[in-house]
């Protein structure tokens, strides 16, 4: 790693979780210490961060779906070592190392604003994706049971485009996801609200059912990250009482690998895909 005066770029360790954590609640974002956990125990080199005297500035992670994709999220910095080239600095060392592993396709879901500074590395727009939210009581995701079937074992590659199973493994270890025939649906404690996804379906009706059934036996408050072109998605969200929050644009470097969006009724994840 390099160094410069005060400034250094090094791995992300456990100990920086908290801090990491408060710099992403500090943005507003959703995310949980259990979700930086995750992230580290899946990706231990490619959670990245720049260290100012001694304090946590500015992080980058890539989670890497074995050679074929790899995702870049949690690009943060700290209000006051904004426009100092932190993220770009991040950005450009993950990228390097996702070229030197072979990664064939890298993606990431940008705002507004990070849109220019991923455009000038060499990424692309696929397509428009949304935040869409539900208000509810200050209370827990309520329990669910691990069922018998899970057909995200065999179905979940073939509509996200390659394997995460890792990823799904990590998630349900949390909060076993529920599943009817073809379909699945995981959920997890988010740090201001629920959160719904993955959620993949090859039939809107299943789709209807576990979605519907989650939500409406639940008091919590909900976020949901869907694609718009999933027209029966923004239905569904519409009918239980979501709204959209945030409008993001999913973006893409390398090979061509597009999804299956018709069948992601909810992604994992803006830092997850």
């Amino acid at each position: 790693m390099t160094e410069g005066g005060s400034e250094k770029l090094r791995r992300l360790s456990a100990e920086d979780i908290p801090a990491a954590a408060r710099l992403s609640a500090q943005a507003g974002w959703n995310q949980t210490e259990d979700d930086w956990r995750t992230l580290l125990e899946l990706s231990p080199q490619g959670c990245l961060a720049i260290e100012v005297d001694g304090h946590l500035a500015a992080t980058t992670t890539l989670l890497c779906y074995g050679r074929r994709l790899a995702w870049i999220g949690m690009v943060l910095t700290k209000a006051e070592y904004q426009r100092r080239g932190f993220a770009r600095r991040l950005l450009a060392h993950v990228l390097e190392n996702a070229d030197t592993m072979g990664i064939a396709t890298i993606k990431l879901d940008a705002t507004d604003q990070g849109e220019p500074l991923y455009e000038s590395l060499g990424f692309r727009s696929e397509q428009e994706i949304e935040r869409w939210s539900r208000p509810g009581r200050n209370e827990q995701l309520p329990a669910s049971h691990r069922s018998m079937e899970e057909p995200w074992r065999d179905l979940d590659s073939l509509v996200f485009g390659t394997d995460r199973s890792q990823l799904l493994e990590r998630l349900a270890q949390f909060t076993p996801p529920r599943s009817i025939s073809q379909s699945y649906l995981f959920t997890r404690p988010g740090r201001v609200t629920a959160y719904l996804g993955p959620c993949v379906s090859p039939d809107p009706r299943q789709a209807r059912y576990l979605i519907g059934e989650c939500v409406l036996n639940a008091g919590c408050a909900w976020s949901w990250d869907l694609f718009p072109r999933n027209q029966d998605a923004v239905a569904l969200a519409r009918d239980l009482g979501f709204s959209p929050k945030r409008h993001l644009v999913r973006m893409a470097r390398g090979k061509e690998l597009r999804e299956k969006e018709n069948s992601i009724y909810a992604i994992a994840g803006f830092e997850l895909g």
